[in-house]
């Protein structure tokens, strides 16, 4: 048995342990986001199942641990946001990458490195362990398409294969010697799944028979999101309720939202606005509309067929900014995917009550409006493919297995 001991206090094992078995074969993981902890989750257990000897290993969270991944250090030690907080963080942050780096050599060295989302660190990680002789596996492309198109290059010379989760990625490496598949999008896996899942029942919510609209409200989860989101749309809401009388409003609440203060803005408003614990898919379900933060939340909506409207409010200075900085025709993820203005995304000053509440009444006032945008919703669900995801990543990984001396 070889072990090395963990310099992190803060949540990881004191040490790992793995055994020297020449034919079990090592994979080290690196998820740095909840996010990346998630797919990481899905991709252990599809990894495991089709080989239960392997030796899953490296940087995740409590899922992936769930899964079968012995963790080196915790996801949370990466979990900042901000130029200030990841200065402040650095040395933390550095100590992370020395371990992987350190493992990638010696008595831990696996057989695979699979890299999950996590550009800024992962890249750097990746080039490491192409100089160390491991092929990489990148899970979720870099948005190349959005900013920093040079990047292709260098993910072309350090990773072996990468699995893209937006159908139009692969072009963007087209020419390049690299492998890289469309594997499907993760969110069609939990889409499959809420399939069995019933619309928000009338014992929980015994007035939706009688309200209608019934209008979603996914103000985000991030401060600074919610600083901006909330008024917005409440006073929409509050509008809304002026040109339809019996409208009811549902907040779904997102993981890290926190809901004291986001009642308080309700109770103050005095609008019908009623907070849930049910999954985005129940609610989405439910509605005859929703208005959203533009984020992963819009495709999920959009997967549920639902007719939404995506909207995004920053500070000025932060939205110049990212102006200059990121090239894209489209703001919104649904209409990302489909190419062109699918639904109606409305970006900082148009991002409005006024905007809003016109957006809505075209959808709520004309039904083959609403209907036609739910058979587009449709055709985009159908466009980007099949659940799956994981067990695709998966193949490739043990091509790359495979590959081995």
């Amino acid at each position: 048995m070889s072990s090395m001991p963990s310099p992190f206090p803060y949540g990881a094992s004191p040490q790992l342990s793995l055994a020297t078995d020449p034919d079990c074969r090592r994979v080290l993981l690196v998820a740095g986001e909840a996010s990346g902890d998630l797919l990481g989750a899905h991709l252990a257990q599809a990894l495991l199942r089709q080989d239960s000897r392997l030796q899953l290993y490296g940087l995740g969270g409590e899922r992936m641990a769930a899964a079968g991944c012995r963790l080196l250090a915790p996801a949370s030690a990466l979990s900042v946001m901000g130029l200030v907080e990841v200065v402040r963080h650095l040395p933390r942050i550095l100590a992370v990458f020395r371990l992987l780096t350190g493992a990638l050599r010696g008595p831990l060295r696996p057989d695979l490195v699979i890299l999950i989302d996590s550009p800024d660190f992962n890249l750097p990680l990746a080039t490491r362990a192409r100089r160390a002789g491991v092929p990489v596996l990148y899970y979720v492309s870099p948005q190349v398409w959005a900013w920093r198109a040079g990047r292709v290059r260098r993910i072309a010379r350090d990773v072996a294969k990468l699995a893209a989760i937006l159908p139009f990625e692969p072009a963007c490496y087209q020419g390049l010697p690299l492998d890289v598949r469309y594997v499907g999008h993760p969110l069609l896996d939990e889409v499959d799944r809420a399939g069995a899942e019933p619309p928000l029942a009338a014992a929980a919510w015994p007035e939706r028979t009688t309200a209608w609209p019934l209008i979603g409200l996914f103000p985000g989860s991030r401060p600074t999101e919610l600083a901006f989101s909330v008024p917005l749309l409440l006073e929409t809401a509050r509008r809304l309720r002026q040109i339809y009388p019996t409208a009811a409003f549902i907040v779904p609440l997102a993981p890290g939202l926190a809901a004291a203060p986001l009642r308080q803005a309700i109770t103050a408003a005095g609008l019908p606005v009623r907070l849930t614990d049910a999954s985005v898919y129940a609610v989405a379900r439910s509605c005859t509309l929703v208005l959203a933060v533009s984020g992963t939340v819009t495709l999920q909506v959009a997967l549920m067929e639902t007719p939404l409207i995506l909207f995004y409010r920053t500070a000025p200075l932060s939205y110049a900014l990212g102006r200059l900085l990121v090239r894209v025709r489209h703001f919104g993820l649904p209409n990302i995917i489909a190419g062109r203005r699918l639904v109606p995304e409305l970006l900082q000053h148009e991002a409005s009550p006024e905007r809003l509440v016109a957006e809505a009444r075209r959808l709520l006032d004309q039904p083959a409006v609403a209907q036609q945008l739910r058979e587009e919703l449709r055709g985009l669900r159908q466009q980007m493919g099949t659940p799956g995801c994981a067990e695709r990543v998966a193949a490739m990984a043990f091509e790359l297995l495979g590959q081995r001396p």
